[in-house]
């Protein structure tokens, strides 16, 4: 196929998967009567009356504090433990660190939702269930094995010379994790910390399961909700969506220029 065709075929894919978030969009700043009367149209003027709506009246805001709390928490503690894991595995000659590596990448092949019954009773005896605290620690222990995997990918791209000169001007362990290895380690971080993000955010199983307050959920069942109640008030409803993936929209443009050499770093070994 020809460069022309392939760039059509991407401008297709784009207007077909930015196509429906554009309408939200422009919808969120129309009123309702005009939605309903001319689903496709441009608002008259920005009238941010349906976001008030929707975050204050419609307790989106509750929602999505839940969920920035939850989300930014079992982000920063999984790539924490597996920046370091993959440190380890990668840099120290130690008996069983193959097995040990190989432990931590087979969690890919398993689903993390096939374990939901004993998650479920071990939760409930430690007193986890309707607890933010559980939700953290089961989306941090699910996220390890691939942020392992690709921090590991990256660890092996990178030349041991630059740890030898660290240690030979006096940087313990410790201090050359922080200020030699991280600061290098930053383009698998944030590939780390997406793939992370995205899948954490746009979670419903697992609040919907382990939460009982209405006050604890996070935004994919609090919409739920939301679409019940607010079903012919469109323009509130697509303020909503809006709000909703605005986290994501943030963490994907702050982290674009690091994610492609993140994935491609180790290849050439």
């Amino acid at each position: 196929m020809s460069r022309l065709g392939v760039q059509a075929l991407l401008w297709v894919y784009a207007a077909l998967a930015f196509g429906p978030l554009v309408l939200v969009l422009i919808g969120s700043f129309r009123p309702n009567a005009d939605i309903l009367r001319e689903p496709v149209g441009l608002p008259d003027s920005l009238n941010f009356d349906n976001y008030a709506r929707a975050w204050e009246t419609a307790s989106l805001s509750t929602y999505f504090v839940n969920s920035l709390t939850i989300t930014v928490a079992s982000v920063a503690l999984c790539v924490t433990v597996s920046a370091m894991a993959a440190y380890a595995l990668s840099r120290w000659r130690f008996r069983g660190r193959a097995l040990l590596a190989a432990l931590f990448i087979s969690g890919l092949m398993i689903p993390a939702k096939l374990g939901l019954l004993p998650v479920f009773y071990m939760f409930q005896s430690w007193g986890l269930i309707d607890n933010r605290i559980g939700l953290v620690l089961l989306y941090a222990a699910s996220g390890i094995p691939f942020s392992v995997f690709v921090i590991m990918g990256f660890m092996r791209g990178m030349p041991d010379e630059l740890e030898e000169a660290a240690r030979l001007d006096g940087c313990d362990e410790g201090r050359m994790f922080v200020s030699v290895v991280l600061p290098v380690m930053r383009p698998a971080l944030a590939v780390a910390t997406v793939f992370q993000f995205a899948p954490t955010w746009n979670d419903f199983f697992y609040p919907l399961v382990l939460m009982r307050s209405d006050d604890k959920y996070t935004v994919p069942v609090g919409l739920t909700r939301f679409f019940g109640e607010y079903a012919a008030d469109r323009a509130t409803l697509f303020a909503g969506l809006v709000i909703a993936l605005v986290p994501l929209a943030v963490v994907f443009a702050l982290a674009t220029k690091h994610i492609i050499s993140g994935l491609t770093a180790g290849m050439s070994k």
